[in-house]
């Protein structure tokens, strides 16, 4: 079969045969894939960049996809960390961590949504478990995962949302209450006065200018401030003032894989999966044919749009 092969980190994939994959477990099958988004998360995968790197080569790409399984059911997938990922033409899937889609549903915008929207989905009700009427503040809200965030947080009953990006003018159909240009620390402090929650998929500098914004400005001291560290777009470290810590109750924690466990992320999956199939949430989209691979990797680290590969 064919299948998108990583065989150098910091190289492209390329457009490769590789042997036909067999289950070797029970729960196991191995499922047509209709599917598979470049997301920053498989980038950095295909990179030999994330944490959870094992350094292994050849690798195929893609840690979760839309495929039909034997029996005809549309699935939705997460895979286990492995070498023989979802840009391929078939993959083995654990049917545990899967969810059953509706037959019609369109596999395309599932793709593309389903892991960026579960950042979001996954970090508040999981890890800052949010109550309905909180406000959540967006830091990097102009990317894929941001602007989803956005949405979702909406969508879980979030009173107040604020979206904060370099690219603000982007965000002017983006759902939000309030839209901050990144950098603009007054009108950060304003927005973010009483902020219950901040998802923050930038880190590094932005985050530390950000605290520095917003804890002075802090309406009550006292009021909990829960920031979720979830993606590093803009740095792996971030120098975080000591005082920040001291003069409000500030809450730093962290949502992937590891502080939440896998069995809690499948356990939110059906629930997800449901409101992107019903179009609850709104993402840009394409698909592009396997085969183009290369091509698209380089288009997907520029373009707004969610690139998704299909055989």
């Amino acid at each position: 079969m064919k299948a998108a092969v990583v065989t150098e980190f910091g190289a492209h994939p390329r457009y490769l045969d590789v042997e036909e994959p067999a289950p070797r477990r029970a729960h196991e099958v191995v499922a047509e894939v209709l599917g598979a988004a470049i997301s920053p998360r498989v980038r950095s995968q295909a990179a030999g960049s994330h944490y959870t790197s094992t350094d292994e080569l050849p690798l195929i790409p893609g840690l979760d996809g839309v495929g039909r399984t034997p029996d005809g059911t549309l699935r939705y997938f997460i895979l286990p960390e492995t070498t023989k990922g979802a840009m391929a033409e078939r993959a083995v899937v654990d049917l545990r961590r899967s969810v059953a889609l509706p037959p019609d549903a369109d596999p395309v915008p599932l793709a593309a949504a389903m892991n960026p929207a579960m950042s979001s989905w996954v970090a508040l009700r999981r890890r800052a478990r949010m109550q309905p009427g909180q406000s959540v503040l967006v830091l990097g809200a102009s990317g894929n995962a941001g602007g989803l965030a956005v949405q979702v947080a909406r969508r879980l009953g979030a009173g107040r949302v604020v979206a904060v990006s370099r690219d603000s003018y982007r965000l002017d159909d983006s759902g939000a209450d309030v839209v901050v240009e990144l950098g603009d620390a007054d009108a950060l402090a304003r927005a973010a006065s009483d902020v219950d929650v901040v998802l923050d998929y930038l880190w590094g500098e932005p985050t530390a200018d950000a605290l520095r914004a917003v804890i002075p400005g802090r309406a009550r001291d006292d009021q909990p401030l829960t920031w979720v560290q979830i993606g590093s777009v803009a740095g792996a470290e971030s120098p975080i003032l000591s005082a920040a810590l001291r003069a409000v109750d500030l809450r730093l924690i962290g949502s992937g894989q590891g502080s939440v466990s896998t069995e809690a992320i499948v356990d939110e999956l059906s629930e997800l999966a449901v409101e992107v199939a019903g179009g609850a949430f709104v993402t840009d989209a394409r698909a592009v044919p396997l085969s183009d691979v290369e091509r698209a990797w380089d288009e997907a680290a520029t373009t707004r749009d969610r690139l998704v590969l299909v055989p």
